[in-house]
């Protein structure tokens, strides 16, 4: 008689090492799939957990790469594209915040090899008036061709 391993877990001639060969199969199988773009979140992660995202965006970016921010704002558009406008994006940032505190969690994956996910959060002062705020998102990455080509900012709202 022939148990399938993964259905069968209380019965007597269920192979415990079998159990085991599929679920590691099953992981090693899904590592493999998103290897790519673990790397690149993990990479991300680090830079911007180090401060150092403009190097991200150097390293990590591609040079048609698509950035999407929830709004427009008075200063920057919702959506940009190019390398040379996100790095300008994000020098804006850099030039009228005070940051106090950042983290960046992830990366988070999902069924597709080509996206990931990052948490961040911030503590920050506007520059321009004063205004102190804590702050958090949800980032949604896109890769290609091992650069990270499309990235996409989800705000909570009440």
């Amino acid at each position: 008689m022939t148990t399938n391993p993964a259905v069968a877990s209380n019965e007597s001639d269920v192979n415990v090492k079998n159990v085991k060969n599929v679920k590691q199969a099953a992981s090693q199988a899904q590592t493999r799939g998103a290897r790519p773009v673990v790397e690149i979140g993990k990479r991300l992660v680090e830079l911007c957990q180090e401060g150092r995202g403009l190097e991200a965006v150097d390293a990590l970016y591609d040079e048609k790469v698509v950035s999407i921010e929830a709004a427009d704002s008075d200063d920057l558009p919702a959506r940009m594209e190019g390398i040379e406008a996100i790095r300008g994006k994000n020098s804006w940032w850099y030039e009228n915040h005070e940051i106090h505190s950042s983290s960046a969690a992830g990366p988070f994956c999902g069924h597709r090899d080509d996206q990931f996910a990052v948490v961040f959060e911030m503590d920050v002062t506007l520059r321009t008036t004063g205004v102190r705020s804590q702050l958090a998102e949800i980032a949604l990455y896109t890769v290609s061709n091992g650069k990270i080509v499309q990235e996409e900012f989800l705000y909570y709202t009440d």
